[in-house]
C-alpha cells in the first residue's frame, strides 16, 4: 500500500474494544482531580507537584513517577498501578466496549471514540507520523509500558469522513443520548464525558466505517513509536499488537494546531541575537506577550519568524539571509518542508549559528507559551515562540511519506489522562 493513497477497503483502521481501566469515583476525590494533561504537556512551573497535591491518587503518579533512577520510576509505577487495583481505586469495565469521548469548552466542541487501534508500519500508509522523535523519549516510555503492561493514556489520531452523518459519526450522535459512565469538568475549564459502545451492530458499524481510512498522528508520536518498539519485542499475536488512541472526524470536528515552543537552557537572550544579527532583521518589539504573540503572527505571513524572550523583553527575528539557508537547509525534502520555521529553527539556528544539541539538558519543548517565557526569564535561558503551521501542511508533508522536525505541532484539545486506560494484562 502506497503512503500517498487511501488504504484499501478492510486495510485501514481496525479499532478493537477494550475492557477500560476506570477510577473508581467513590475511592477518590473527584474525577477532576485523578486526571492530568498528557506526560508531555505537564510544564508549567511547579506543575508535577500541583497535580500530585490535588489527590492522592493523581493519573501523574502514574505516567510521570519520581524516583531516582529510570527502572526505579518504572518499579514504583507498576507498584502503584497494582496497588490501585488490589484496593479498588482502578476497576476494568465488566465487558470489551469502545468509548465515545467529549470535550466541551465554551463554543469548543470536540467528539470522538477510543479503542484499541491495530499497529501498522509506517510503509502501509495506514496511520501516517508527521514527526520525527526523540530515541531517550521513546526508550522512556517503553521502560513505563514494559512495567506496567498497560497504555496509560490515549494518542490523539485524526482521521476525514465525507462529513456526514453516517458510519462511526451516526454511532457516535446516537450514543451520546444516553447518560454518560462519567462526566467531569477540569480546572483548565474543559468538561468531560465518556460513553461506552457494547452493541454488536454498533461496534459492526465503527469497524466498517474506519477499515477505509487513512490516520494522522495529531498528538502522540513518541508513543506510538513505543507501541510499534514492544510490539516488535512481543511477536506472537496478543495485546501488545495494538494500542490505545483516540480517533477523531476533524471533518465533523476541526481540532486546534499550536506551536511547541524551544527553551534553550544554556543560551542567555544576548548572545543569541548577537550571534543573529547579521543573518536576520532583529527587532525589540513591546510587549505584552499577546501583543508580541501578534507581532509574530504577521511576520510569518511573509516568511520564517521566531520571537526570542527570557531577558524581561521581547526581540522578534525574521527575514533570514537566503544564501545562509542555501548553505544549511537540506535540499534532498520538499520546499513546504525547506521552508517551515521549525526546519530553520533546527537546521540553521541550533544547528549552524547557535550550535546548540538537541538533548534534554540543553533545549525544553514546551507547549504553553507564559510557560516557556518564565522557564527562561528563571533559568537565564532563550525561550523561542513559534508559530503554528497550517494542519494541511501537515497532512501533505504526511502522505508524502516526509515528517517534520521533532515537536513541530500541538494539535488539540488533548485528551485528559486518567479516564479510561487499558491494561495488556486484560486485552
Amino acid at each position: 500500500m502506497s503512503n500517498h493513497g487511501r488504504p484499501e477497503e478492510d486495510h485501514g483502521l481496525r479499532l478493537s474494544p477494550f475492557r477500560g481501566l476506570r477510577y473508581v469515583p467513590e475511592r477518590v476525590g473527584s474525577l477532576a482531580a485523578v486526571t492530568s494533561p498528557p506526560y508531555d504537556v505537564v510544564v508549567r512551573p511547579d506543575g508535577l507537584s500541583h497535580l500530585e497535591s490535588a489527590d492522592p491518587h493523581n493519573i501523574v503518579r502514574l505516567i510521570l513517577p519520581q524516583a531516582a533512577t529510570p527502572a526505579d520510576r518504572n518499579r514504583q509505577a507498576a507498584e502503584t498501578l497494582h496497588r490501585w487495583l488490589s484496593d479498588g481505586v482502578l476497576a476494568p469495565d465488566r465487558e470489551p466496549a469502545l468509548y465515545v469521548y467529549e470535550q466541551r469548552k465554551g463554543d469548543l466542541l470536540q467528539r470522538g471514540v477510543i479503542g484499541a487501534l491495530a499497529l501498522t508500519p509506517p510503509s502501509d500508509g495506514i496511520v501516517l507520523p508527521h514527526e520525527d522523535v526523540m530515541p531517550h523519549v521513546v526508550a522512556d516510555r517503553a521502560g513505563l509500558m514494559r512495567a506496567t503492561a498497560a497504555n496509560l493514556e490515549p494518542l490523539l489520531l485524526t482521521y476525514r469522513s465525507g462529513g456526514n452523518a453516517t458510519g462511526a459519526t451516526a454511532v457516535i450522535d446516537r450514543t451520546i443520548l444516553r447518560s454518560p459512565l462519567l462526566a467531569t469538568t477540569t480546572e483548565d475549564g474543559f468538561s468531560h464525558r465518556l460513553w461506552s459502545i457494547t452493541d454488536p451492530a454498533d461496534l459492526a458499524e465503527v469497524t466498517s466505517d474506519l477499515s477505509t481510512r487513512q490516520a494522522l498522528i495529531a498528538d502522540g508520536h513518541h508513543r506510538w513509536a513505543t507501541y510499534l518498539r514492544l510490539k516488535s519485542e512481543h511477536p506472537s499475536p496478543g495485546p501488545w499488537d495494538a494500542g490505545l488512541v483516540l480517533l477523531i472526524d476533524t471533518a465533523r470536528y476541526p481540532l486546534q494546531v499550536r506551536a511547541i515552543h524551544r527553551v534553550l537552557h544554556r543560551l542567555p537572550v544576548a548572545d543569541a541575537l548577537a550571534a543573529v544579527a547579521d543573518t536576520f532583521r532583529v527587532r525589540k518589539i513591546p510587549g505584552p506577550l499577546p501583543q508580541a504573540l501578534d507581532e509574530l503572527a504577521e511576520a510569518a505571513t511573509a516568511g520564517n519568524a521566531f520571537l526570542l524572550a527570557g531577558d524581561g523583553a521581547f526581540h522578534l527575528i525574521d527575514r533570514p539571509d537566503e544564501a545562509l539557508l542555501a548553505r544549511t537547509i537540506p535540499r534532498d525534502h520538499p520546499t513546504a518542508w525547506q521552508t517551515l520555521d521549525a526546519t530553520v529553527l533546527h537546521a540553521t539556528l541550533l544547528d549552524h549559528v547557535w550550535s546548540i544539541p538537541d538533548a534534554p539538558e540543553d533545549i525544553a519543548y514546551i507547549h504553553d507559551t507564559e510557560a516557556a517565557v518564565t522557564h527562561a526569564e528563571r533559568h537565564g535561558g532563550t525561550a523561542v515562540l513559534m508559530h503554528p503551521v497550517r494542519e494541511e501542511v501537515v497532512r501533505d508533508l504526511a502522505r508524502q511519506g516526509v515528517t517534520m522536525p521533532r515537536k513541530s505541532t500541538s494539535f488539540g484539545p488533548k485528551p485528559a489522562t486518567g479516564l479510561v486506560l487499558r491494561s495488556l494484562d486484560l486485552s
